[in-house]
């Protein structure tokens, strides 16, 4: 039987990064929910693609293009069999969850919403997932309708239920609150959109490092998420979308590789998925991408599971035990995203206080302020957690929070 905590520390040994001083003391990386650190093999599947194929992709006269274009297209295949895609042709290249949404709202939306149409966001989404819809409802005439957020941190789905009616043509909600760390109940909401004929994005991008997606099983329309969330690089994203969708969607730019054939009496446009990414893409970010997804499918997700799970519990039970913390988002099914306030303290302050002892979390609204407003707060500490973090860790979170109590009570 496989040793939790040997086995934590053997992945931990993967991850150059966690090995350091920050404020001279050893660093514990409590920001996984804004970015994750890169494993070994990450980072030099990304410097060997420079040192050596460093080419571009698609219609290369020559070797190394060759190569450059083989490895970006298994890059490919290997996101499709990660999320359940039928065909790597509904895998589109971008820079992030948030590109992904926009090119969503810039595409599907402006060819498909009109004045009195209702788009469905829940009160818990990312800026990202609020913004881009915002700006096509100036666009169109369509209205943004909010899907309420019970005090527990849970998506209401009663008023949900309540909001679905025909005029609904969207629905784009998160699959897990980056702020709460509520796991969001997709099947339920696909099942309701299906009966309405609504489209559904979900924005993948806090769920894909922590447990199994599949798109199929699912059924969403549009599923996104962003490389540097999932051990990956910077830069790089991913938009799952149903082929038949993809087809009728017009381009998002325009440019070199999303054309047939241009004249300057007109063009005509590539095929999927490439009518998508017009220019040079981020080829040695799709490979790292792959490389991240080859390393997590490589270590026993079911234990990580269990073990992010102990990590949340954990937390939640010396929250009880130290007193004076208000927690936002107590859903039953949670990721690990511990998200708090210290009476009497700001947040800032608090995130100051720990990274001296060498803990970084991340403060403020998270990108969610209407989620804050709705908890009447001005922002949370948040502690997200990760496959390496450790139970160790977690205490001395919260050995860090009883001298901030010192320091600012």
């Amino acid at each position: 039987m496989t040793n939790t905590a040997d086995y934590i520390q053997q992945i931990r040994n993967d991850f150059p990064a966690l090995h350091q001083e920050v404020n001279g003391k050893p660093l514990i990386y409590l920001d996984n929910g804004a970015t994750t650190h890169k494993p070994n093999a990450v980072i030099e599947a990304e410097a060997e693609f420079y040192r050596t194929v460093n080419s571009n992709v698609h219609r290369g006269a020559h070797k190394l293009s060759d190569l450059a274009t083989e490895q970006f297209e298994n890059a490919r295949r290997t996101v499709q069999e990660f999320i359940g895609a039928i065909k790597p042709e509904e895998i589109v290249w971008t820079r992030g969850t948030t590109e992904g949404i926009n090119l969503v709202a810039a595409t599907w939306g402006r060819k498909n919403l009109s004045k009195g149409d209702r788009i469905l966001v829940s009160g818990m989404e990312h800026h990202s997932n609020i913004v881009p819809w915002q700006m096509l409802c100036e666009q169109t005439g369509a209205e943004l309708v909010v899907i309420p957020v019970l005090d527990n941190g849970e998506l209401d789905l009663n008023g949900f239920a309540e909001l679905m009616e025909p005029r609904v043509k969207l629905i784009a909600v998160t699959h897990v609150s980056n702020a709460l760390g509520t796991v969001n109940p997709i099947p339920d909401i696909v099942r309701m959109a299906r009966i309405n004929e609504s489209v559904v994005l979900v924005d993948g991008a806090q769920a894909v490092a922590h447990f199994d997606v599949d798109v199929l099983q699912l059924d969403v329309d549009f599923y996104v998420f962003s490389s540097h969330k999932l051990f990956g690089p910077t830069g790089m994203g991913v938009l799952y979308g149903k082929e038949e969708l993809l087809n009728e969607m017009p381009p998002y730019q325009g440019g070199g590789e999303m054309i047939e054939h241009c004249s300057f009496d007109g063009t005509t446009y590539n095929v999927l998925p490439y009518k998508f990414e017009a220019g040079t893409p981020n080829i040695a970010g799709a490979i790292g991408l792959a490389t991240a997804i080859k390393y997590l499918k490589g270590l026993d997700r079911k234990l990580l599971v269990k073990h992010e799970e102990s990590l949340i519990q954990h937390a939640h039970q010396l929250a009880a035990e130290l007193g004076g913390i208000r927690i936002i988002g107590e859903a039953p099914k949670k990721a690990s995203v511990f998200s708090f306030l210290l009476e009497g303290a700001h947040p800032a302050d608090v995130g100051t206080l720990l990274d001296q002892q060498g803990i970084a979390v991340r403060t403020g609204h998270h990108c969610t302020m209407p989620l804050m407003a709705r908890f009447d707060v001005p922002g949370t500490v948040r502690a997200s957690m990760s496959i390496y973090n450790t139970l160790d860790e977690v205490d001395a979170l919260f050995k860090g929070l009883e001298k901030a109590k010192m320091f600012l009570l």
